[in-house]
């Protein structure tokens, strides 16, 4: 069993240990655990007991939980947990907003086990009623509890695009033409049905082989001869794959890789629409279905019928930025707040990716959940960051702080430790509840900051899981523009933030945009991929990606910056 999943079960655990009310001590030498675990390269599952027990946090009786784990998938701790505990309850662990304490409030004192009871209690107002809860409580509640059910039986693009490409594999063991097409070909940051198309001449043949696939349950009523649907197990996301005659594959392809407002559009107002004239024969290419319709090309995650005509005008396909582009890292944390690996590692796997420069970006001291760097620390990173910059030449680590943004839009240190940073992303963690124009008040004080450099993951939300706090796009942006701030694009798969939607109007007021990776440990690096897929999605081009430029370059940047 892998690392993350034994650690899964002990926060599990942890989880169920308090619902039951058990012992503190208890919880709390799991929490220990499951640091350390977080921070371990050691393959848990090939350690001996012994061996286990010399990993910090554990000892003993936890390893031989681990051992168990890895002898029978789970241990007899959460086994009898989960026995009294009602598979619904267990779900409820999910909802945003609110713990095991409450939810043991919620069961026992409402006899609510499951989510769908408890919205309807919250609808009828029994939660507000419950000691502890209150209106603002059970307004929380019900509004994560229609987030999680509207986004049901939805993956971030990350987790879908790895299940599209193993079934494209799995497909191209026996079909000679395999793509993913839809959502995923798009690379749209949340996907509600993986899509492919496949290139034969033998449609019962594709759908035997798709059948045998031990993951793949296939709908009847909704398939067809020329569409296999049904839903990946485990997951219950939605895969259709559509059947192609071969010489109509390219046609086919890209029929099902355009929304239907892109394939609406036409050249002249004589000419067929893109739909009418991929429809019209076999075509070798999609940049021929385009030449045909008198349109220039456009690259399939534009294909979204909203701007993609408007950006070509002035741009070609080519222009799109690549992760080949990128120069260099920035905002990534070390074992110094809440990594992973420390400094050296990080900056070491960076230089053997092949990037120019890392910038190191550690929590800043408020944030105490995420061991926050006080300003003590501060310096001896950045002894640390110096003695590394004269052994790694000419590869550089820039001395940067992910500074939380206060209540009031202050930033977390006095200006003087602030100007000791060579640049500073500037994030909110905290207070994630406040209304559109207080929130918004609170970043444009924070990008008004002289020493703020790149506004860091600008909403706050979670794909999936929660919400963007509400802000005024426009303003931020412009905000930035004025004050020359920067602006990330979070490539963590869970964040993919700021929203690409909005990066034409960014790029239009001559924002420039970091494709930053959020990165806690190495692996997190090539999280890359993910906001450079949605950065193209909006239409980044290389030279307005900030780490695209050169070290030379960014050098340069931030002694203007802090210069003025």
């Amino acid at each position: 069993m892998e690392n993350s999943a034994i650690i899964q079960l002990f926060k599990l655990t942890v989880n169920l240990l308090e619902l039951h009310d058990e012992n503190p001590f208890r919880v709390k030498s799991y929490q220990n655990a499951i640091f350390s675990l977080e921070k371990t390269d050691a393959t848990l599952a090939d350690l001996s007991s012994s061996e286990l027990e010399k990993l910090d946090g554990l000892g003993k009786s936890l390893a031989a939980k681990i051992d168990e784990i890895n002898r029978r998938g789970t241990f007899a701790e959460l086994d009898d947990l989960l026995i009294k505990t009602p598979a619904g309850v267990i779900e409820m662990f999910d909802i945003k907003g609110i713990g095991p304490k409450k939810i043991r409030v919620i069961w026992k004192a409402l006899g609510i086990d499951n989510p769908q009871d408890l919205l309807q209690a919250c609808e009828e107002d029994q939660v507000a009623k419950l000691k502890g809860f209150g209106e603002k409580t059970q307004a929380s509640i019900r509004q994560s509890l229609l987030y999680h059910q509207a986004n049901a039986d939805k993956l971030h693009f990350a987790r879908a695009e790895a299940i599209a490409a193993a079934l494209k594999g799995y497909l191209l063991e026996k079909f000679e033409r395999v793509s993913e097409s839809g959502q995923v070909r798009r690379k749209l940051e949340v996907v509600d049905c993986i899509q492919l198309v496949v290139g034969w001449d033998a449609p019962t043949e594709v759908t035997r082989w798709l059948n045998a696939h031990p993951l793949l349950r296939q709908n009847g009523k909704e398939s067809s001869p020329f569409v296999w649907r049904g839903r990946y197990e485990g997951l219950s996301i939605a895969v259709e794959v559509f059947l192609a005659p071969l010489p109509q594959f390219t046609s086919r392809l890209f029929l099902h890789s355009g929304t239907p407002s892109h394939l609406a559009h036409r050249g002249e107002a004589a000419q067929p629409t893109l739909l009418k004239t991929a429809l019209s024969g076999a075509f070798e290419s999609e940049e021929a279905i385009y030449q045909r319709a008198g349109l220039p090309y456009i690259a399939p995650e534009l294909r979204e019928g909203l701007f993609e005509f408007e950006w070509v005008k002035t741009h070609a396909a080519g222009d799109l930025v690549t992760l080949s582009d990128l120069k260099g890292i920035l905002h990534n944390h070390s074992t110094y707040s809440d990594g992973k690996h420390s400094l050296e590692e990080m900056a070491l796997y960076c230089r053997e990716l092949g990037f120019e420069y890392l910038g190191i970006s550690d929590h800043s001291q408020s944030a105490y959940y995420a061991n926050g760097l006080p300003e003590e620390r501060v310096r001896q990173q950045h002894r640390e960051v110096d003695a590394l910059n004269q052994r790694l030449a000419p590869f550089r680590v820039f001395k940067g702080i992910e500074s939380d943004i206060l209540n009031d839009g202050l930033l977390d240190y006095p200006d003087e430790v602030l100007a000791s940073f060579d640049f500073v992303v500037a994030s909110i963690h905290s207070n994630l509840k406040m209304d559109e124009r207080r929130a918004t008040q609170r970043l444009i004080r924070a990008i008004e900051n002289p020493y703020t450099t790149i506004l860091g993951h600008p909403t706050g939300r979670l794909l999936l899981r929660r919400e963007a706090y509400p802000i005024d796009h426009p303003a931020v942006i412009d905000a930035c523009a004025e004050h020359g701030v920067v602006i990330e694009v979070n490539a963590n798969p869970w964040r993919l933030d700021l929203d690409w939607r909005w990066l034409p109007y960014a790029l239009e007021k001559g924002v420039r945009i970091s494709i930053n990776p959020d990165a806690h440990e190495k692996s997190g690096y090539h999280d890359m991929q993910y906001g450079v897929a949605v950065a193209r999605k909006g239409g980044l081009t290389r030279p307005m990606t900030f780490n695209a430029l050169s070290l030379a370059e960014v050098e340069r940047f931030f002694s203007a910056r802090k210069l003025r």
